[in-house]
C-alpha cells in the first residue's frame, strides 16, 4: 500500500530534490521511513506575487503507516486507493467496428478496441501528419487553401496544431491511461505529474505519428483521404458506411468521432434522419500579448524564473446574463489560421513544447445560445459560418486575418497592430466581424479583465478575429448505452460529437465509446 499526501509547499528558490526532507519535516519522522516517494502533482501557486510557491502531491510508502495515518490522517493525508482494473474481457465474436475520425477520441477508440479483439478499420478524410504539415505551413506561408488537409481536417484532429493541453476538470480512472498512453508514444514523462500538462504542437506530432505506427501493430486497417460521406442502414441499424460517395465498407458498429468542423458531416446526419440536439458554444478573438508581459503580470519579481506564464478571466455580465472568459491560453505561442472552408476565416491558438515564443494568445469569448440563431439544430454551425465569411471578406477575401488594436477596439487610443498569425492581418474595425452582444460583451469584460491583471489591457495588445470553433455547433444524441438514440449501431463521440471539450476529454469518450461497444458484443 502506499499513501498520498497533498499539499506540500516549497519556495520557489527551493531545490526539488529536498521535498523529501520537508514532508518527514511535517509528518515528524525520519526521511529514511518515506519510501518509494515520487511526486504525483506539480503546480505554481501565483496568487501573492511577494510569496510564489511550489505546490506538491507525493505518494510513499513507510515502515507503519497505520500510525502515521493515526497521528496526521485528513484530507492532506490519506492512503492511496488501489488503481480500477480498467481492462475489458477479450471479445470473442468476429465484429468488424469502423472508427471515423483520428482526432484523440478516434485514436484511443480505436486502440481500445483492437486490444479487445475487435477488427477496426480507422478512417480520416485528411492526410497522414508528415504530409498535413506540409499542407498546414503552405497554406500559412501563401494562402493557398486546401480544403482536405488543413488546421481542422487530418491525422490527430485540430488539436495537433494547438498548444496540446491535457488539462481537463474530469477526475476519471482513464486520465492516467491516457497520458501513459502519450509517454509510451513519445510525450515527455512530465506531464504524469504536472497540474497542467501540456505537450506543444512539435512534440504531439510525433506522438500522433507514433500512435499511428502502434496501432497497425495492433491489427488496425488505417486509411486517409477518405470522407465519410453517407451511411448503409439495414433493418434500422447501422450496416455500414460510404467514403468518398463511392465505396462502402460493411461494419457491425460504428465509432463517430467527426471534429467540430466537419459541417459536411452534420448535413448528412440531419439528412439521414440521425437525432441531433441544439448545444451552446462561444463566438470571440484571440487576444494576443507580448509574452514578457503576460509574465512581468503574473509572477512580477519571479518572472524570470519560472516556466512562461498562463492565465484564465471570467466575467458575467449582469444584464444580458452572458459569460465572457478566456480560452484555450497558448503561452509564448502564435495565432494561428485555423480555416478549413473556401471563404471563411476562423482563428485559433497554438505553441510548441517550449513556449519560446515572443507572443501569448488566449481566446475571448462571449457565450452564444440557441436563442441567438433561431433554435433550429444546424442554426448554430450557420451562424458560425456566417461570421467566418464576414471576417473572411472583411480582411480582403485573402485569408489575413482581421485584427485591431485592443485600445482602438475599446475606443480609448490607438497603437500598432503586430501579430505571429500567417499569412498575416489586415487592420479591421472587428465590429463589422461579430455579433453586436460579442462585440458590446467583450468590451464590458475588458475592464474587469484588467483590474484581474493590471496591464492586461493596453497598447501592446491586438485582437485577431473571428474564433468560432470553441465547441461542436451540435450534439449527437446518445443513449445510455452510447449508442444514437435513432440509429443503434453508432456510437457517436468526442468533441464534434458534442461530448468532450479538449484532447483529455475527448480521449476519455473515446475510450467510454469503445468500452460500449465491446459490452453490446459481449
Amino acid at each position: 500500500m502506499a499513501l498520498l499526501l497533498r499539499d506540500l509547499t516549497l519556495d520557489i528558490s527551493t531545490d526539488e530534490e529536498l521535498l523529501p526532507l520537508e514532508a518527514a519535516r511535517q509528518l515528524g519522522v525520519d526521511v529514511e521511513m518515506l519510501r518509494d516517494f515520487r511526486i504525483v502533482r506539480r503546480s505554481i501557486d501565483a496568487r501573492k506575487k511577494s510569496r510564489i510557491r511550489k505546490i506538491y502531491t507525493v505518494e510513499f510508502s513507510c515502515v507503519d503507516e497505520a500510525a502515521l495515518l493515526q497521528k496526521h490522517g485528513t484530507d492532506r493525508l490519506e492512503r492511496l486507493p488501489d488503481a480500477p482494473d480498467v481492462r475489458l474481457p477479450k471479445v470473442k465474436v468476429d465484429h468488424h467496428a469502423l472508427v471515423v475520425g483520428m482526432g484523440p477520441a478516434g485514436l484511443f477508440a480505436a486502440k481500445r478496441l483492437a486490444e479487445s479483439g475487435i477488427r477496426v478499420t480507422l478512417i480520416d478524410r485528411g492526410r497522414p501528419i508528415e504530409q498535413r504539415v506540409k499542407d498546414v505551413d503552405s497554406f500559412w506561408a501563401s494562402g493557398q487553401f486546401n480544403a482536405v488537409s488543413n488546421v481542422q481536417f487530418g491525422e490527430g484532429g485540430a488539436g495537433t496544431f494547438s498548444d496540446g493541453k491535457l488539462t481537463t476538470r474530469l477526475k476519471h480512472p482513464q486520465r492516467l491511461a491516457v497520458l501513459e498512453t502519450l509517454v509510451a508514444c513519445g510525450a515527455p514523462k512530465e506531464i504524469l505529474i504536472e497540474a497542467r500538462p501540456h505537450v506543444g504542437t512539435d512534440r504531439l506530432r510525433k506522438v500522433v505519428v507514433n500512435f499511428r505506427e502502434h496501432l497497425i501493430r495492433l491489427g488496425v486497417d488505417v486509411r486517409f483521404e477518405t470522407c465519410l460521406t453517407d451511411l448503409e442502414i439495414h433493418k434500422g441499424r447501422i450496416a455500414g458506411a460510404i467514403f468518398n460517395n463511392q465505396e462502402m465498407l460493411p461494419c457491425d458498429s460504428l465509432v463517430l468521432a467527426p471534429g467540430h468542423s466537419a459541417r459536411d458531416t452534420y448535413l448528412m446526419l440531419d439528412r439521414k434522419g440521425v437525432q441531433l440536439d441544439v448545444k451552446g458554444f462561444a463566438v470571440g478573438v484571440r487576444v494576443e500579448h507580448p509574452v514578457e508581459l503576460i509574465n512581468q503580470i503574473q509572477y512580477g519579481d519571479f518572472a524570470n524564473q519560472l516556466p512562461v506564464a498562463d492565465y484564465a478571466l471570467r466575467y458575467t455580465d449582469n444584464e444580458s446574463g452572458r459569460g465572457v472568459y478566456s480560452f484555450c491560453m497558448c503561452p509564448g505561442g502564435e495565432v494561428i489560421n485555423a480555416s478549413s472552408e473556401a471563404g471563411g476565416l476562423v482563428v485559433n491558438g497554438m505553441s510548441r513544447m517550449a513556449r519560446k515564443g515572443k507572443y501569448s494568445n488566449s481566446a475571448l469569448v462571449v457565450t452564444v445560445g440557441p436563442q441567438d440563431w433561431g433554435g433550429t439544430t444546424l442554426g448554430g454551425m450557420y451562424f458560425q459560418q456566417q461570421w467566418e465569411r464576414k471576417a473572411f471578406i472583411a480582411a480582403g477575401a485573402g485569408f489575413m486575418a482581421p485584427a485591431q488594436n485592443m485600445m482602438t477596439f475599446m475606443g480609448q487610443g490607438k497603437g500598432a497592430v503586430a501579430s505571429s498569425c500567417r499569412p498575416g492581418v489586415v487592420e479591421t474595425e472587428l465590429c463589422e466581424v461579430m455579433p453586436d452582444f460579442v462585440y458590446y460583451g467583450l468590451r464590458q469584460a475588458l475592464p474587469h479583465f484588467n483590474r484581474k491583471m493590471r496591464g492586461f489591457m493596453t497598447s501592446e495588445a491586438v485582437l485577431i478575429g473571428v474564433e468560432t470553433r470553441t465547441s461542436a455547433p451540435l450534439r449527437i444524441t446518445r443513449n445510455e448505452k452510447g449508442e444514437s438514440v435513432s440509429h443503434p449501431g453508432l456510437f457517436p463521440t468526442g468533441e464534434g460529437a458534442g461530448y468532450a471539450g479538449g484532447i483529455m476529454s475527448a480521449a476519455i469518450d473515446g475510450l467510454r465509446a469503445a468500452d460500449q461497444v465491446v459490452q453490446s458484443v459481449l
